[in-house]
């Protein structure tokens, strides 16, 4: 078995993966302030709540897209598990061909997904994470990697929503029973989420227009599994998509 640990801006996501199968997922915040020792001692708590046998952890790979954290994680794998991880970072081998202006400033988190993407579907596609931000990378018809487009995530937009105005609450994201609100939470359900759904299929409906084909659509991340049942097209929900596509690349770079 090999673990996984992808840092997100609010979350670090980590993920036991024995082949095909993941052997368990765990969520712990991502804190800049934290030191190693305290991470290591809650990487220990995870993997001993799962039952997890150190001896039984072949490896390690780390994708991040918070730096400050990076080195504090990489630090408690080696005390808790006696491996040094690898890295996704510039130079990994990921087999994908990176047509952006600046290829070693593409997120970790976005390389990695569409590695795994590129496993479950032809492409050309389209990608959607759903995280802190919200992230729409499309692969051409030869699986080239060729860009998309970055907005704020659902947390990030009611988080301003709230703390910008006088009289609106917080409010749970989940789905409202109509799309024309009859009182303030369901407006503002309504705004945030299927305006997110909304936001996301005319995104993809314009991202097809341009490239002159129709994509395959594949979501991932923490909020996608509301937000994805409201959109109008078909997308593929695959909630273990960068864990797996971690995997990968750990038996990529790993294998002789």
């Amino acid at each position: 078995m090999i673990i996984a640990i992808d840092v997100g801006n609010s979350n670090i996501t980590i993920g036991g993966v024995d082949g095909d199968l993941i052997v368990f997922e765990a969520r712990m915040a991502t804190d800049h302030i934290k030191t190693s020792d305290q991470y290591s001692v809650e990487l220990k708590n995870l993997l001993e709540l799962f039952s997890i046998n150190i001896s039984s952890v072949e490896g390690c790979i780390v994708a991040s897209v918070v730096p400050p954290v990076t080195n504090s994680i990489v630090t408690a794998v080696r005390k808790v598990v006696g491996i040094r991880p690898l890295l996704v970072e510039s130079g990994i081998r990921t087999g994908l061909n990176i047509l952006c202006d600046s290829p070693s400033q593409v997120g970790a988190d976005l390389i990695v997904a569409a590695v795994a993407a590129l496993r479950m579907a032809k492409p050309p596609m389209a990608i959607i994470d759903m995280g802190t931000a919200t992230t729409v990378t499309v692969l051409d018809a030869n699986g080239a990697f060729l860009g998309g487009c970055i907005m704020p995530g659902v947390k990030i937009a009611m988080d301003a929503l709230t703390s910008r105005t006088a009289q609106l609450p917080g409010i749970s994201l989940e789905q409202p029973k109509r799309i024309i609100g009859r009182n303030t939470v369901e407006c503002m359900q309504s705004g945030l989420m299927v305006g997110h759904a909304a936001m996301l299929d005319g995104m993809i409906d314009r991202m097809e227009e341009e490239m002159g084909q129709e994509l395959t659509v594949i979501a991932t991340g923490g909020i996608a599994r509301f937000v994805i049942p409201m959109c109008r097209r078909e997308v593929i929900y695959d909630r273990y998509l960068v864990l797996k596509g971690l995997a990968i690349l750990y038996h990529l770079n790993t294998k002789r």
